[in-house]
């Protein structure tokens, strides 16, 4: 069986396929430590991902959580059998890849940064970076695009 600690809520927030065989465990508790947010974060970040009742349960405890449980829960957002899942999140890279890199990144901070901020400030973030997805070429293809039913050739400017 594959253990996949705490790290797997690392402030990168990445998406994340699973194994079908794996788990997800905050065990800090089970050897009299408590780790920093250096290191893992998880007392901080697992309770904003899926609630305060389960996190404490998980933290308190060091239960495991099965992948499709973490699925669940919103911490992994596929499962995969073992065979597949490189597969499967190799296709999902490819595919967000086909998208404008710089609002992809856009977006994603957007996405991050609601773990730190405010609903206002937030709301806030997204509007400031809706404005400056307009100063860009990949915005003007991408509507382009959508206008004219046809896919878009992003240069990532």
């Amino acid at each position: 069986m594959k253990l996949v600690t705490s790290h797997f809520l690392s402030p990168s927030h990445r998406l994340h396929h699973a194994r079908a065989e794996s788990v997800l465990q905050t065990a800090d508790v089970l050897a009299a430590v408590l780790r920093d947010s250096q290191c893992a974060g998880g007392t901080q970040r697992l309770p904003k991902a899926i609630g305060k009742s389960k996190a404490m349960e998980m933290v308190l405890t060091g239960d495991r959580l099965s992948a499709q449980d973490a699925q669940t829960a919103g911490l992994v957002s596929k499962v995969y059998p073992k065979e597949e899942v490189m597969d499967k999140a190799i296709e999902l890279a490819e595919k967000i890849s086909r998208n404008s890199r710089l609002i992809n990144t856009m977006a994603k901070e957007a996405v991050n940064k609601s773990f730190e901020h405010s609903l206002s400030e937030g709301l806030h973030l997204e509007k400031r970076l809706f404005h400056a997805s307009f100063a860009t070429h990949d915005r003007k293809e991408g509507m382009d695009a959508f206008v004219e039913k046809r896919k878009a050739n992003f240069k990532n400017k």
